[in-house]
C-alpha cells in the first residue's frame, strides 16, 4: 500500500498516509469499516464504494447556514428579544405551537410577521375578543344561489403562520376551535373535514397585565404548546437601537433592500428532518426522562417540591422537551444533543406543564423556580 493508491468512485485518493476521520486510518494489512453505520469495507484487493451516509450532509450544511441568516436578519429586525427570536425558530423546527405571554408592545406581532416574510408562505392574524365566533376562526359555509349549493369559506386558520392576538380574551368555544385545529391539523365542519397546510405554525399572545373580563386557557389546552415562552422589556441600549431602527424604517432611502432569500418549505421540511435525526446520547434521553418523572415523584428530590408540585408534566411534555432540545441543538449548529441543551429550553417547554399548590403559590414560589431546583437536584446519568 506504499507504493499503491486505492481511488474510490468518489475521485478520492486514499493512501496508507490518509484518515478518514478522527478514528479510522487506512491501513494496507486491514480491511476498514468507514462508518459504523456502513457495510462499506476497503482493503487493498478490493474496489471500493464510499457509501453516501459517510460523506458529509451537504443539504444539513446549507440549511443550518440558512437558519442562521434567518436568525442574524430576525435579531436585527427584533432588537432586544433574542430569547422570542430562538423560540420561535425552534418552534418552527420542532413544528409546534408558540405561547407568549408579554406587555404590549415589545414586538411579538412584528416577530412573526418578520418570520412570515422570510418563508415561503402566507401569514394571517386573528384579533381574539369576546364576541368572536369558531366560525370566524375555522370558516363557515355560505350558500351560493347561483348553483344553489352551500360551499365552504375558509377561515384564517387555513395560513401557514397563524397569531392568534390576545387568545385569552375570546371565550372557551373560540379557544377549542383554534387549539382543536392545532393538535389535529385539520378542521370538521357539518360532514366534512379540511386538511390544515403541513407548515402550520400558530403563535398565540397572552397580556399578564390586564387579566380582567378574559378567557384563562385550562391546562388541558396549555398543554397543546410546545411552549410558554415569557417576554420582558428591552435593556437601555437595545431601546436605543430601536428608535434607530424606527427612525430608518420611516426614511425609504436609509432603509437596506431585503437581500435574504426566502426560506423554501421544502428546506423546511428536511430541516425538520435532520433536527429529527440529531444523535442524542441514552445519557441525556435518560435525563430528560428522569426531569419529567421529578415533576410527577418530586417526593423523591425533596419535601419542599413534594409540597409545591400538585400535578407534573405529562409524556406531552417529555416529547416536547425532546423535539426543542434537538432543535436548539441543530440551531447552534451541533451534530450532538447535550444535557445543557435540554436545560436551555427546560423552562420554556415545562413552564406551563407544571401546576403548583396554593402553598406555594402564598409562599411566593413560582414555576420558573421549582423548575430551577429540579435541574439542581436531577443529577445527568
Amino acid at each position: 500500500m506504499s507504493s499503491q493508491s486505492t481511488t474510490p468512485d468518489t475521485s478520492t485518493t486514499l493512501d496508507s498516509s490518509t484518515t478518514l476521520d478522527s478514528s479510522t486510518t487506512l491501513d494496507s494489512n486491514s480491511s476498514t469499516t468507514l462508518d459504523s453505520n456502513s457495510s462499506t469495507t476497503l482493503d487493498s484487493d478490493s474496489s471500493t464504494t464510499i457509501d453516501s451516509s459517510t460523506a458529509p450532509n451537504s443539504t444539513t450544511v446549507q440549511s443550518q447556514s440558512a437558519f442562521k441568516s434567518l436568525k442574524q436578519y430576525l435579531s436585527q429586525q427584533i432588537i432586544g428579544q433574542e430569547h422570542l427570536v430562538n423560540r420561535l425558530l425552534i418552534a418552527l423546527l420542532a413544528d409546534g405551537h408558540l405561547l407568549v405571554e408579554g406587555a404590549p408592545g415589545l414586538a411579538k406581532t412584528k416577530a412573526i410577521k418578520e418570520l412570515s416574510n422570510m418563508l415561503e408562505g402566507n401569514f394571517q392574524r386573528i384579533q381574539f375578543t369576546p364576541d368572536l365566533l369558531p366560525s370566524d376562526v375555522t370558516g363557515t359555509e355560505i350558500y351560493r344561489p347561483e348553483d344553489g349549493q352551500f360551499h365552504f369559506q375558509k377561515g384564517p386558520i387555513f395560513h401557514n403562520l397563524v397569531l392568534a392576538d390576545e387568545i385569552n380574551r375570546a371565550p372557551a368555544k373560540v379557544q377549542s376551535a383554534l387549539l382543536e385545529a392545532m393538535a389535529e391539523r385539520q378542521v370538521s365542519v357539518g360532514k366534512q373535514t379540511f386538511t390544515l397546510d403541513r407548515l402550520f405554525l400558530v403563535m398565540a399572545t397572552q397580556n399578564p397585565i390586564e387579566q380582567e373580563g378574559t378567557y384563562p386557557l385550562p391546562e388541558a389546552q396549555l398543554d397543546r404548546f410546545l411552549m410558554h415562552v415569557k417576554i420582558d422589556y428591552p435593556s437601555a441600549d437595545a431601546e436605543k437601537a430601536i428608535l434607530k431602527l424606527a427612525r430608518q424604517e420611516h426614511s425609504e432611502q436609509d432603509h437596506p433592500p431585503l437581500t435574504l432569500e426566502k426560506i423554501q418549505q421544502a428546506d423546511i421540511f428536511e430541516a425538520r428532518s435532520a433536527v429529527n435525526q440529531l444523535y442524542m446520547a441514552d445519557a441525556v434521553e435518560e435525563y430528560i426522562v428522569q426531569l419529567i418523572i421529578a415533576t410527577r415523584e418530586p417526593n423523591r428530590y425533596g419535601d419542599d417540591l413534594n409540597r409545591w408540585i400538585d400535578f407534573g408534566a405529562s409524556p406531552r411534555g417529555t416529547i416536547a422537551l425532546d423535539r426543542c432540545a434537538k432543535a436548539h441543538a441543530w440551531l447552534h449548529g451541533k451534530d450532538f444533543v447535550s444535557p445543557d441543551d435540554v436545560r436551555a429550553v427546560i423552562h420554556d417547554t415545562l413552564r406551563h406543564r407544571i401546576l403548583i399548590t396554593f402553598e406555594a403559590e402564598a409562599e411566593g414560589i413560582t414555576t420558573d423556580k421549582i423548575i430551577d431546583t429540579l435541574v439542581e437536584r436531577v443529577p445527568v446519568a
